[in-house]
């Protein structure tokens, strides 16, 4: 949300600032725009930079490198792309997240400062009249919020909608058109003490509003797609109006010394905030610690100051240049040259450190497609349909046990096990491949088809082929949602397409991601509409034990994944009634 503020705001300013400046000369001089953009805006992001790639270069080499990809793009300021098209997601992610993924938003807007003066010199030539201007950025940013809406797949991870320059410049569209009929410079003062306040009254409200819309938004809710975005966009344009006009009396509150202060600085926060949170964080954090967070932005805070007053502010007051004469008038002075290079292109230190390491092995867990599938033929169970219930078992279950009753019981109790599993059927991603081979040592005859990286939009598409193949059993396992969110209606049809099945187990997760409290809390919601549903609260029995998973807190140990396939299997006889031998513990 406030990624889509900041567009609108910057969308205005840089517009506002261009307008005035034609007005003035009747004509723009982009060469002297782009050099000013370009004081503002890069000292601070190289500085930071070269600060995180020798961070890396000494606590995580291995990061530094596969990173290389993320600085250069993040330096010529196509980041948003580069993470695009090399499939980075903004929200699902269970590697460490990248300290300088923030750059995509500044990706965006460089390519709006290179592309929109040209268009807007174009426009002021071809069609001065203000009103044409605005309508023309209003119908440029239609179609681009259309492609939003039509480029977002609802169940699928959001972030090409999220990160693309065609899908995210209505917003700085916006904030334009705004500044074309409501320049800063232009608005006039003389207005009744009534349509003051009606002024604050509708900056007031929409203020608001985009704090309620911060507090309640869910980043995969689908209406943010569907207009929810624009939306902000349009609340974040009427605030920005009632806050440019001199008469605005929330317009002073809002510039009070403290806000100013940080206004000021807003830009070194949004460059130093973010590295500052990931490298100081733990890799699974499952639990927020107050002075952590204190301290996170207390150095945000002090880096920002530093940043803003020893760097940013010298260079776009002409230190630079400053530097350089001095330089060409005395070229002894060896080391301010070297620190001036440095100064200007920490590229050289980045590209440095990375080939460094470039011989460097990184092993990565592999994500190429797995299948894990056992063919044995299927027999039909049957169970009587019930309401949902949450199974939680607290320890391992016991075996079960059987008592002979007569001399061919031995014979039974064998042919019991080898075809305990036969009509079950579990679908998943990783964490069921984790569990595999001790859910067939509990269940054997189980069909597991499961796959790295699936998402639960995918699961229809497994179970009609399974339904082709004849591989679908009575009682089916739905362990999906480790690797994002999904809505509730995907999973309503998942469960409608599996009526004729006796028994539906779903599964619920354990990720450490933002997405956890989401796949779980649909899982429950659907799982009690559903006569033939249950839930195994995989999440609850996982809890506090860490030594059950591996470094990235989802996948799962030997003994976690032990443990995992003997609650489902504990799970499935209690609902099941089937006569299951478990392995010895």
């Amino acid at each position: 949300m406030g990624v889509g503020i900041f567009f609108v705001l910057s969308g205005y300013l840089i517009t506002d600032q261009l307008i005035a400046h034609w007005k003035q000369y009747k004509r723009l001089d982009l060469k002297d725009f782009w050099i000013r953009r370009a004081r503002r805006l890069l000292p601070a992001m190289f500085t930071m930079l070269a600060f995180v790639a020798l961070w890396l270069s000494l606590f995580d080499q291995a990061r530094l490198i596969a990173l290389k990809g993320d600085f250069l793009s993040a330096a010529l300021y196509f980041n948003n792309w580069w993470l695009i098209f090399h499939k980075v997601s903004y929200f699902e992610s269970f590697g460490p997240p990248s300290p300088i993924g923030h750059l995509w938003s500044l990706a965006v807007e460089e390519q709006f400062y290179l592309i929109w003066p040209l268009v807007l010199t174009i426009l002021l030539r071809i069609v001065p009249q203000r009103g044409k201007i605005f309508l023309i950025a209003l119908i440029g940013a239609t179609a681009s919020a259309l492609i939003m809406a039509i480029l977002y797949a609802p169940g699928m991870d959001p972030s090409r909608v999220y990160y693309g320059t065609d899908t995210r410049i209505f917003a700085l569209l916006i904030g334009a058109a705004l500044s074309v009929i409501w320049p800063s410079q232009s608005i006039t003062a003389n207005i009744s003490r009534r349509s003051r306040n009606i002024l604050d009254l509708t900056g007031g409200i929409g203020l608001v509003i985009i704090i309620l819309m911060m507090g309640w938004t869910n980043e995969y809710g689908d209406y943010l797609y569907y207009g929810g975005l624009v939306l902000l966009s349009i609340i974040s344009a009427i605030v920005i109006a009632v806050l440019a006009h001199p008469l605005s009396r929330l317009a002073r509150l809002m510039g009070c010394s403290p806000l100013r202060w940080i206004g000021v600085r807003s830009y070194s926060l949004y460059i130093w905030h973010y590295p500052i949170i990931i490298l100081s964080s733990p890799t699974v954090d499952n639990s927020s610690s107050i002075l952590r967070m204190i301290v996170q932005f207390g150095v945000s805070l002090l880096l920002a100051a530093l940043s803003w007053k020893y760097i940013e502010e010298p260079i776009r007051n002409g230190l630079l240049g400053k530097l350089w004469r001095k330089l060409s008038m005395n070229p002894k002075l060896t080391y301010q040259r070297l620190l001036s290079i440095i100064a200007v292109s920490p590229l050289i230190f980045l590209t440095l450190s990375c080939n460094n390491y470039a011989d460097s092995s990184v092993s990565a867990k592999p994500t190429s497609e797995t299948t894990v599938q056992n063919t044995k033929d299927q027999s039909s169970a049957s169970s009587q349909s019930k309401n949902e219930e949450t199974i939680v078992p607290t320890t391992p279950p016991a075996a079960v046990p059987i008592t002979p009753n007569s001399a061919n019981q031995t014979n039974h109790d064998q042919t019991a096990k080898e075809e305990s599993g036969k009509g079950f059927t579990a679908i998943g991603d990783s964490v069921i491949l984790d569990a595999a081979p001790f859910l067939e040592k509990n269940l054997p005859g189980i069909v597991i088809d499961g796959k790295v990286g699936r998402q639960m939009v995918q699961a229809q598409e497994v179970v009609n082929q399974l339904k082709a193949n004849g591989k679908l059993g009575n009682c089916v396992i739905i362990e999906l949602g480790t690797n994002g969110a999904f809505n509730s209606e995907e999973l309503r049809t998942l469960l409608s397409s599996l009526s004729e099945v006796q028994q539906i187990f779903l599964v619920n997760t354990r990720v450490p991601r933002k997405w956890q409290d989401t796949v779980n809390s649909a899982l429950k919601e659907v799982a009690a509409e559903y006569r033939n549903a249950t839930l195994i609260d995989w999440y609850s029995a996982s809890q506090g034990k860490e030594n059950f998973f591996t470094k990235d807190g989802v996948h799962l140990q030997q003994e976690g994944a032990k443990f995992y396939a003997d609650l489902v299997t504990k799970a499935m006889f209690n609902e099941t009634r089937t006569i299951i031998k478990f392995a010895p513990l």
